[in-house]
């Protein structure tokens, strides 16, 4: 509460003018209950100020890829504070029809409290504010990452291409539509960052598209922007680096050709992948943000790490050490780098328990596991 400071202190003049005195005491109690107070127990509203990239603490990401759904509560991130999770990614989608249709539908749900059309509550904008308002309460910053859910068979992000010029014109119309939304939802609950686009590799060469979409962005929004571009050469063949504030890679980098590799080879292979990432960053000299990085509870987990694992299998073998291994090795190859400021742990289930069902387990959580002690031992520093 702030000082009430009383001018006319003379007892003398009071006894005079009670009447004054009483009604000076009215205004001054009536300012301070006025003054604005947030309880504890509610989320911040959207003045919290939002992090710049020189003023992030030591500029890490320690951020997780958060998983939505009907419903959160505070006691589901407190796993994520003793952790030292400083960071989500919230990831709300955007569909579209096909690889080759110019059309990118909206499904943000505003105002919707339960599930929505093709998502959850949680990918709405409602949800959205909601989570990162109940995750600014433990000072964890909020990441906005939409992505686009393409339907087809085998579609994918990384597969839309469209067939004449008068189709990409319309999809960056389409797209811009749907981004511009997301920040506008970014700046006006002042998260911490926001992703333009997620592998969306066959776009990249239209560079004017993509700068006139980076201007409009930063008209709208004004914290920090990225986007997060395939391990596989699409980061390699961005060239609006410079127009953005990290260098975002999906670092789902292959390490070995076998099962359950020991450490020291994964730091091996780490090597020409790292090459690779450091001529990007001393080009663009912008620092580097793995959106996305994680690696299945499985003994193949290193061979390929962007394939998911086979949600059809009644059984499986899990194997912690070369899950842990593999975090292990991305630490060390790059937690020491001045230039790399973190990443995103793909992914995290809000409220997964240790008995929770196997498929979640199997799949690229560290919840639970040795991979989840280096990666809070990591975060710690």
């Amino acid at each position: 509460m702030p000082p009430i400071l009383v001018p006319f202190a003379s007892r003398h003049w009071l006894r005079l003018w009670p009447a004054a005195a009483l009604t000076v005491l009215l205004a001054l109690v009536a300012t301070w209950w006025q003054w604005p107070r947030t309880p504890a127990s509610l989320p911040p509203g959207p003045t919290q100020a939002r992090p710049q990239p020189e003023l992030l603490a030591d500029g890490r990401f320690r951020g997780v890829s958060w998983v939505a759904g009907d419903s959160v509560t505070d006691a589901q991130f407190e796993p994520l504070t003793r952790a030292h999770v400083t960071w989500i990614a919230q990831i709300p989608f955007g569909w579209q029809p096909a690889a080759t249709q110019p059309l990118v539908q909206l499904h943000s749900g505003a105002g919707q409290r339960r599930r929505s059309r093709g998502g959850y509550w949680g990918e709405t904008d409602a949800g959205i504010v909601y989570t990162a308002q109940l995750a600014q309460t433990r000072n964890i910053q909020t990441l906005l990452k939409p992505h686009l859910w393409v339907r087809g068979p085998g579609a994918w992000p990384g597969s839309i291409e469209m067939q004449t010029a008068a189709d990409w014109r319309a999809w960056f119309a389409a797209y811009s539509t749907f981004i511009l939304h997301y920040a506008q939802l970014a700046e006006e609950n002042q998260f911490g960052g926001l992703c333009i686009g997620t592998e969306l590799e066959k776009t990249v060469g239209h560079e004017k598209e993509w700068r006139t979409l980076i201007k409009a962005v930063r008209r709208v929004y004004h914290g920090p922007l990225t986007y997060a571009a395939n391990w596989s050469g699409e980061f390699e063949r961005v060239n609006f680096w410079d127009a953005l504030d990290f260098i975002g890679i999906q670092a789902y980098f292959p390490l070995s050709k076998a099962s359950s590799p020991p450490k020291s080879e994964l730091l091996l292979a780490w090597q020409q992948h790292a090459a690779a990432i450091v001529r990007v960053q001393r080009k663009f000299k912008k620092p580097v943000v793995f959106t996305e990085a994680g690696y299945r509870n499985t003994a193949d987990a290193a061979i390929e790490p962007w394939t998911w694992p086979d949600r059809t299998a009644v059984f499986y073998t899990p194997d912690e050490q070369t899950q842990a291994a593999c975090y292990a090795a991305l630490f060390e190859t790059f937690w020491p780098q001045p230039w790399f400021k973190g990443l995103f742990i793909w992914k995290w289930y809000p409220g997964l328990q240790p008995d929770g069902p196997a498929r979640r387990h199997a799949d690229f959580t560290p919840q639970h596991k040795a991979a989840e002690q280096v990666m809070a031992q990591w975060y710690g520093q």
